[in-house]
């Protein structure tokens, strides 16, 4: 794998980021803090702008302000995400 590969690699399948996700939701559309998910402010920012950037997971994920740390997805804040149920159909 080269160093830019690695670089982009993710921290997490998007299978283990979909039941960290539940785990903390309890059930898919449910705000989850981007902070719940325990990692780094860097790792949290790669991974959630990583997935964003794929038009085909990107449209399950739903970014929102509210109060808590707050994260640059892409350039753009979220303290918050939400998945929608239908994100199974992909993993």
């Amino acid at each position: 794998m080269s160093a830019e590969a690695a670089r982009r690699a993710p921290i997490m399948s998007l299978g283990e980021l979909v039941r960290a996700y539940r785990l903390h939701a309890g059930e898919f559309g449910q705000p989850v803090a981007l902070s719940a998910f325990a990692l780094s402010p860097g790792e949290t920012e790669r991974l959630f702008s990583a997935y964003e950037e794929d038009y085909h997971i990107s449209r399950f994920f739903r970014f929102s302000e509210g109060s808590g740390k707050r994260f640059s997805i892409n350039g753009f804040s979220a303290t918050h995400v939400s998945i929608d149920e239908e994100i199974q159909t992909i993993l």
